[in-house]
């Protein structure tokens, strides 16, 4: 993966102007703090809580020059107070799927991604499989194997030795070769989904909508997975899926009129799914379907709530 480091650094300038500054990179913090605890929701709390501490901090910054190191060394131990909290503790459960094992995983739009973040940084199953990893061990990959930073700013940041950073990210690479997917460097363009994952979403598109169970059918591979955070649920192979799917699209005179909308998260291909229900004037959102797309089939369907709808600037309601 190629490390985050062609984002512009801060110029010098006045003290007084620091927090203008700081608000520069709120939007890369912010990508940080959500890789570093898998929650866009959270990740906006912990980015605006690296800010105010930067703030009271602001005596610290004896360089400027240094201001974005400074922030992302602010921005990790945020994440990690947080990781580390009683009230706040977070651990895997048991599931067939990574992403089925983080309860709180969430998407992230990609509206807010600036070009130099790759998908292979930010995709759903990088984001599920970094949060096996012990925090500590989490926050030297990312800081070392993302954004580029060198060993001894990164232990200096994690106030570690360097022969522990060196041994954490040996650690935490290790595990990340046991939970990624094998074919992820097949899955499209580094910023967003290729025209053949847009062409096979478009077809998903208006199948659901004209619940039409024979072409889903034929859209899915034979082991497709569906994930639903933040239920521990794995629906694991095409009968498993159509089983869930069938009396809904079956029942669709039932449950109303579906629409949907196509998104790209985590610089995945999407949908936001909307019903109208019988006698009802206006088409309600029901979730979010991100999809992993392997030679034109649907390999994997993580679905969401739609919570996060406001972020991508679309509506709960239409």
């Amino acid at each position: 993966m190629t490390p985050e480091t062609d984002v512009p650094q801060a110029a010098a300038a006045p003290q007084p102007d620091l927090a203008a500054r700081a608000e520069r990179h709120r939007g890369e913090l912010r990508v940080h703090c959500y890789r570093m605890v898998g929650s866009y929701s959270d990740a906006e709390d912990l980015v605006q809580e690296t800010l105010i501490r930067a703030w009271r901090k602001r005596e610290q910054l004896t360089d400027p020059q240094r201001l974005r190191a400074w922030l992302y060394r602010i921005a990790t131990r945020v994440c990690l107070d947080f990781l580390g909290g009683p009230a706040r503790s977070r651990e895997v459960v048991t599931a067939d799927s990574v992403i089925a094992e983080v309860r709180w995983l969430e998407p992230y739009p990609d509206s807010l991604l600036d070009g130099a973040i790759a998908r292979e940084t930010i995709e759903l199953a990088y984001l599920a499989a970094i949060q096996h990893l012990p925090p500590r061990q989490r926050a030297v990959l990312i800081l070392r194997d993302v954004l580029g930073f060198p060993a001894e700013e990164t232990a200096t940041a994690l106030e570690m030795s360097v022969a522990a950073v060196k041994s954490g990210l040996q650690r935490a690479r290790a595990t990340l070769r046991t939970r990624l997917p094998e074919r992820r460097a097949d899955w499209g363009p580094a910023t967003g989904p290729s025209a053949a994952e847009r062409e096979t979403l478009r077809a998903y598109v208006r199948a659901s909508q004209r619940a039409d169970l024979s072409a889903l059918t034929a859209l899915l591979r034979a082991d497709a997975r569906q994930t639903m955070p933040p239920a521990s649920l794995v629906y694991e192979g095409r009968a498993a899926i159509l089983d869930l799917w069938g009396p809904v699209l079956e029942g669709s005179a039932r449950w109303g009129e579906w629409r949907s909308v196509e998104i790209t998260v985590n610089r995945q291909p999407g949908a936001v799914n909307y019903v109208r229900a019988p006698r009802d004037d206006v088409f309600r959102a029901v979730n979010i379907d991100v999809l992993r797309i392997e030679d034109g089939l649907v390999a994997e369907i993580t679905t969401f709530g739609p919570e996060i709808l406001p972020a991508l600037e679309l509506p709960l309601t239409m």
